[in-house]
């Protein structure tokens, strides 16, 4: 039995994940944004689910969940929260995941939710990111960056699995009612990864759409850029992130 944090898991994605991953038999730990939303997850606390609540796109809420699931270690991190549009694309894409990254007791596996808007990204502006949301923020962009920090995970982190997935284009109150991919296999890569002993899944550094490796923006392995983001982030939030 695995124990896994599952951010954004209120609804859509990150909800099935955890509904699937508990069925298995795994502990679950869900996250929700506020308090209002946390009380659809009572289905899953009553089965022995933890819950933590904050907001990501408020950074002393980031700060206080990585305090509050302390030294326990984690077996694995679905780090599926993410928003489409608005001012909290920085914040809530990048910047949390970052910190919950840099600050958890080191997990084995990291997954991170990714998607094939990434390839409309842009590795230059990353120079000019406004990571604290003052502005609207690139959503492609932010996907690029985090695409590019499960790639670098296995410099960061010598002995972590980390991995990016797009889930695919899927009917969640993100895609809208409309959107044409399979909600079912929207979300299954992202609990193989975290928890499958298949030599696929416990390969690093890989961009993943339905179990199948796909080779992603160029910018996504290229080291240079990868540190750049790196640096950016740690002199942004003050915190690092080490290899032990």
């Amino acid at each position: 039995m695995s124990r896994i944090l599952i951010t954004g898991s209120a609804e859509g994605l990150g909800r099935a994940a955890a509904e699937t991953l508990q069925a298995e038999g795994h502990d679950v730990i869900v996250h929700a944004r506020n308090r209002s939303r946390a009380a659809v997850l009572d289905p899953l606390a009553e089965r022995g689910a933890a819950v933590v609540i904050g907001d990501f796109a408020e950074r002393d809420d980031v700060l206080r969940i990585a305090e509050e699931l302390g030294d326990e270690p984690l077996d694995a991190v679905i780090h599926n929260a993410g928003v489409w549009s608005g001012r909290a694309v920085m914040p809530v894409n990048v910047i949390a995941p970052y910190l919950l990254t840099a600050l958890l007791t080191r997990p084995k596996r990291l997954v991170y939710l990714s998607s094939g808007s990434h390839y409309s990204g842009s590795a230059a502006a990353l120079k000019d990111t406004d990571w604290r949301g003052r502005t609207a923020g690139s959503y492609s962009d932010s996907k690029l960056f985090i695409t590019a920090l499960a790639a670098a995970m296995d410099r960061l982190r010598p002995g972590v699995v980390g991995n990016a997935v797009d889930p695919g284009w899927v009917p969640t109150r993100m895609g809208g009612p409309g959107a044409p991919d399979d909600l079912e296999q929207g979300h299954r890569t992202q609990e193989w990864l975290a928890v499958s002993d298949d030599a696929e899944a416990l390969t690093t550094g890989g961009y993943w759409y339905h179990k199948a490796r796909r080779d992603p923006l160029e910018s996504v392995h290229d080291q240079d850029f990868q540190d750049r983001l790196i640096e950016a982030l740690a002199a942004e939030t003050g915190i690092r992130i080490t290899a032990a």
